[in-house]
């Protein structure tokens, strides 16, 4: 994996896996300074995190503040970036609404990973399948650190 200035979670609406998946990585340690953010696919204005979400992040010890959803835009692809989908059809709806101007990296999460099952979304689900959403994305996200630690040297 190359060294990347700006990693961006990017789910549907931006208000539950990807802010989840934000908040996690940024309790852990990289050995460069990256920034860290989230974004949705579909954002008509800005709203807070889903409230199961903070829920979780919260039961879990982590504060994701006063986070709003933000919509991905082509400022977000730059050169340098690694946006990161969670699953496969928001890859594909990147590359496709994007195609050309398209500098950034774009990356399915468990692709990354080499996990075999995608980010499940929790969207409309009860609690409990909002703490599996957080647990899976912890493991899941402890193995990326570990890609982007091990790449903390080199180009």
């Amino acid at each position: 994996m190359k060294r990347y200035s700006k990693i961006i979670f990017v789910c549907d609406s931006g208000t539950a896996r990807a802010p989840m998946a934000e908040a996690i990585m940024k309790e852990y340690i990289l050995k460069y300074p990256v920034e860290i953010e989230s974004r949705g696919l579909v954002v008509l204005f800005p709203e807070p995190l889903n409230q199961k979400t903070e829920a979780v992040l919260i039961s879990n010890g982590i504060n994701a503040g006063n986070q709003m959803s933000q919509q991905l835009t082509q400022e977000d692809l730059q050169p340098g970036h690694l946006v990161i989908a969670m699953e496969a059809a928001q890859k594909q709806k990147i590359l496709e609404e994007y195609g050309e101007e398209l500098l950034a990296d774009v990356e399915v999460l468990t692709d990354l990973t080499g996990d075999e099952l995608e980010i499940l979304n929790p969207y409309g689900g009860t609690l409990q399948s909002y703490g599996l959403c957080y647990e899976t994305l912890n493991k899941t996200i402890k193995k990326l650190v570990n890609l982007i630690n091990e790449a903390g040297g080199s180009d």
